[in-house]
């Protein structure tokens, strides 16, 4: 059978942090009377991969598509030990998230986890809302771990305010938070490994403490790490596109596109493409399928189901991901 585009059914998460946002921009079924943080659109996570929605293949996932057509899935990209390399989210952050890191891969191993590069970008922001991303410039290690013993390690983060259209780049061992306020479409490396520095002495879902990880994070952290900016927006033509370069890394490439209503793009190439859809309407059409997309929805596109044409039937911004 020929591989075509693919949406997926999303699998929502409960958050102490979370809220309802997802359905009021983007029309997600969430399940009522919950706290939702996190939408999971494309994860082939154990016990949690993504289920095909669209097609002669729905109710298979994404697991099933790794193990009996990885070549023609992914072509020249990378799996990540013969699974999917990325886990696309959508976030929900109606509370500030953990002051938290990922481990760096050089430490993920003797730590027992996995370590996570990640891209944020912000698809709605309040006036008010932040990221605490690296550390202030001038914070030492020593300070870093005396604030943590006294509460207020948060004084050690560097805090940017943001609005819709923002982005950054979380390369493994930066700390961070997502602030309250802060709705981001997020891109990262296949693996769910989360140490937390601070969890602002607040309850869980269950109504206990959450669980904090000092000695790992301390183990994981980039202490040279200062300051760092948000992402640029410097915009150049792609065809009748305009295109925004984000992320350019090893482990994967993300770009910002616009698409004017009724403006066609021809996206080709050896490689798995994936469309996340921030504003608009985008008809995807291949050989093998077509898919709608509209805001809050995502497409895998096959190595095999190339090349693709998108047409904005109105104006449309969406991005792009390309894994290493």
């Amino acid at each position: 059978m020929s591989l075509y585009p693919f949406t997926f059914q999303p699998s929502f998460k409960e958050r102490v942090w979370g809220g309802r946002r997802l359905e009021t921009l983007f029309g997600k079924a969430l399940p009522p009377g919950q706290l939702i943080g996190e939408s999971w659109e494309i994860s082939d996570r154990p016990d949690d991969a993504s289920v095909i929605a669209n097609g002669p293949l729905a109710g298979r996932d994404l697991r099933w598509l790794m193990q009996h057509h990885e070549r023609e899935l992914l072509g020249t990209a990378h799996s990540q030990g013969g699974h999917f390399p990325l886990l696309i989210k959508i976030l929900d952050a109606q509370d500030t998230l953990s002051l938290q890191v990922h481990p760096p891969a050089a430490k993920a191993a003797e730590l027992g986890g996995e370590p996570k590069t990640e891209m944020w970008f912000l698809a709605d922001a309040t006036p008010d809302a932040c990221l605490h991303v690296g550390l202030r410039r001038g914070a030492t290690r020593a300070e870093f771990e005396r604030r943590i013993a006294d509460g207020t390690v948060a004084e050690c983060f560097h805090r940017l305010p943001v609005r819709p259209g923002d982005a950054m780049f979380l390369p493994s061992g930066r700390v961070h938070a997502i602030g309250a306020g802060c709705v981001i479409f997020e891109i990262q490396q296949n693996s769910d490994t989360t140490y937390r520095v601070f969890d602002w002495n607040r309850l869980g879902l269950d109504g206990q403490p959450r669980a904090t990880h000092v000695r790992e994070s301390l183990a994981s952290i980039d202490f040279t790490d200062f300051e760092p900016s948000l992402l640029p927006f410097e915009t150049r033509p792609e065809q009748t596109a305009r295109l925004r370069p984000l992320v350019q890394d090893p482990l994967f490439r993300v770009d910002h596109l616009t698409l004017a209503a009724g403006q066609s793009l021809d996206l080709a190439g050896d490689r798995v493409v994936i469309l996340g859809l921030l504003t608009g309407c985008l008809n995807v059409s291949s050989a093998t399928g077509q898919v709608e997309l509209l805001p809050g929805g995502f497409c895998l596109l096959p190595a095999a189901a190339l090349p693709v044409q998108l047409t904005a039937s109105t104006a449309a911004t969406f991005l792009r991901a390309l894994p290493g």
